[in-house]
């Protein structure tokens, strides 16, 4: 039996990467860091609690990550864990740096200290486009980050390409645009709205504060997205992709459909906060998904409202169970 280990296996991708492998004979194991409260939620909405290993550790020790690593001796690791809220990265820079970027390194170096025939997966970002330098981006588009988090994620690319090239480590990064979720954190613009949607619904909540409504996104389903983890490490050659609908929409749009799902008009409820905008904006994001179409035969396969409907149903489902 395959094994793998998923660094961030209780995040969305991680969980949604997990329930994949699993469906594919895997036995899968999980890092993760010690928390006072449990952390394993979304693995229990995917009823896959347990059906995985999970070892502590941390992307800030590297001792751990080799402890892990040895333990579950995987032919495959996806390193999905970071300090993954964009906003956040501004008031808690050093410790995104850490997590997010110095964290890949500790990975790629316990991989090259135990086992070079390991197959690596890197979470890359589409926030290390920022402020974009063509109006698609593709896999030769210059980067030009504009947050603590995104200049991470861009540590922990070129370090993957690094360790590929030094060391003959099969090592992939995909940068994936964002894509989302029933069990996206609370915390990100999509699940804030569609709980907000659900709660104003149930007469729970009288308004929504968001910030730059205007704003783009390329926006898929993460159970698609994982799909494009997996294949990327079941090629010949490793390389790099764009995992991306190819569609943009914007927040106000995104909330549209949301609202107009229950039967409301957004306009109604939205308010504009200026607290909600960051300290530098990135204003559109487009991915262009040919080379992991023409490689991978990967697409996106859930549209956007279709999305939208399922985490608006989802938090319907939750605000109803807490009444």
């Amino acid at each position: 039996m395959k094994s793998a280990l998923i660094t961030g296996i209780t995040g969305q991708d991680g969980a949604y990467l997990a329930k994949l492998l699993l469906d594919k004979g895997y036995k899968v194991y999980g890092l993760i860091a010690r928390r006072a409260t449990s952390t394993t939620w979304r693995l229990q909405f995917l009823g896959i609690e347990n059906e995985v290993e999970l070892i502590n550790g941390d992307l800030t020790d590297l001792p751990s990550i080799v402890r892990a690593i040895t333990k579950a001796k995987p032919a495959e690791v996806y390193n999905l864990g970071a300090q993954s809220f964009v906003g956040t990265s501004w008031q808690q820079t050093v410790t995104t740096v850490q997590s997010t970027g110095v964290g890949v390194l500790h990975v790629l170096e316990a991989i090259r200290l135990t086992d070079l025939s390991i197959r690596f997966y890197q979470a890359s970002s589409s926030e290390m486009f920022g402020l974009i330098q063509e109006p698609m981006q593709s896999e030769s588009t210059p980067f030009y980050p504009r947050s603590p988090y995104g200049v991470s994620k861009l540590f922990g690319h070129w370090m993957t390409v690094n360790y590929r090239e030094s060391f003959n480590l099969f090592a992939c990064s995909g940068i994936l645009f964002n894509h989302e979720s029933p069990v996206r954190g609370i915390e990100f613009v999509t699940r804030k709205v569609t709980d907000a949607v659900a709660r104003i619904k149930l007469g729970k909540q009288q308004e929504l504060k968001l910030g730059n409504i205007d704003a783009k996104r390329d926006w898929g389903f993460a159970g698609d997205y994982v799909q494009a983890m997996w294949l990327m490490l079941q090629q010949d050659k490793a390389d790099d992709y764009v995992v991306a609908t190819g569609r943009t929409t914007t927040v106000r749009d995104m909330c549209k459909r949301a609202f107009e799902y229950v039967n409301l008009k957004y306009e109604d409820y939205v308010v504009i906060d200026p607290a909600f905008y960051r300290p530098a904006e990135v204003d559109i994001l487009l991915g262009n998904p040919d080379k992991a179409k023409k490689v991978l035969g990967w697409e996106a396969k859930t549209s956007l409202n279709t999305l939208i409907e399922m985490m608006v149903e989802a938090d319907l489902t939750r605000v109803k169970a807490e009444i």
